[in-house]
């Protein structure tokens, strides 16, 4: 149903955010902002790049442990720019300190601020150029007509949105309301091959098409599928999910 990332996709993606974060200290350091520009050149192209790499490296931790569990792009942007400042605050702290010697502690405050900004600015374009996988859709199409059969005349020909598995029953979930079934879930499941769709957990299985989200937080998931419905994500399906593209 879906195909494993590449190995090297990691690694061209950590090639290319050092690029990035190179030439973005590279530029700084030529402009000389925050009034770094009466300082001497050679301590500016060293300051720039060291300061925004490492700076980078602790807004890309942030966003693995943290920010990719958020869907919304604008919360995960939200929140990596706001927990990284001030780690990363420190880190420039102790830079300037070497770099321009010692600065007076009110103005701490203007260095929480800058640094905020430039964060914010380095992690959304991060974001904007990331390349998640593309959702997977099964390559082999096959029709669910089989499985229909099994529904009632006011169900057969309703959207198909999840299987659950309730002890020797199946509950069928469509937007025209669920019923339950006589089968096996893992006869279901031979019976729903080919057709667009995940097993979520070993008694979930989901149709793609029904999905409009995913939550992963402390080693849990869960899919927001159509019509107000969630299902479970266990650990040992959330693999397909990931290369699908869903988180």
């Amino acid at each position: 149903m879906t195909r494993p990332i590449p190995a090297f996709a990691d690694r061209k993606s950590l090639a290319r955010n050092a690029i990035f974060l190179i030439a973005v200290g590279l530029f700084l350091a030529a402009l000389g902002p925050f009034g770094s520009m009466n300082s001497p050149p050679l301590i500016r192209f060293i300051y720039w790049p060291g300061v925004i790499v490492g700076g980078g490296v602790i807004g890309i931790a942030v966003d693995e442990v943290g920010g990719k569990r958020f869907a919304n792009p604008w919360l995960r942007w939200t929140f990596s720019s706001v927990v990284m400042t001030p780690g990363v605050c420190v880190l420039v702290w102790f830079a300037s300190r070497w770099a321009f010697g010692p600065s007076q502690a009110r103005l701490f405050l203007d260095l929480v601020w800058q640094v905020f900004v430039i964060s914010a600015a380095v992690m959304g374009v991060l974001q904007l150029t990331e390349r998640p996988p593309a959702r997977a859709e099964p390559v082999e199409a096959r029709s669910d007509e089989a499985f229909r059969q099994r529904l009632s005349a006011r169900r057969r020909e309703a959207r198909l949105i999840a299987v659950e598995a309730e002890d020797h029953y199946l509950r069928i979930h469509t937007d025209a309301g669920d019923e339950l079934i006589t089968l096996r879930f893992a006869d279901a499941l031979d019976e729903l091959v080919g057709v667009a769709g995940f097993q979520t957990h070993r008694s979930w299985w989901a149709a793609a098409g029904a999905i409009e989200g995913v939550r992963w937080r402390r080693g849990r998931g869960e899919l927001r599928l159509a019509g107000g419905l969630t299902a479970p994500v266990s650990r040992t399906y959330a693999a397909k999910l990931k290369a699908a593209g869903w988180f």
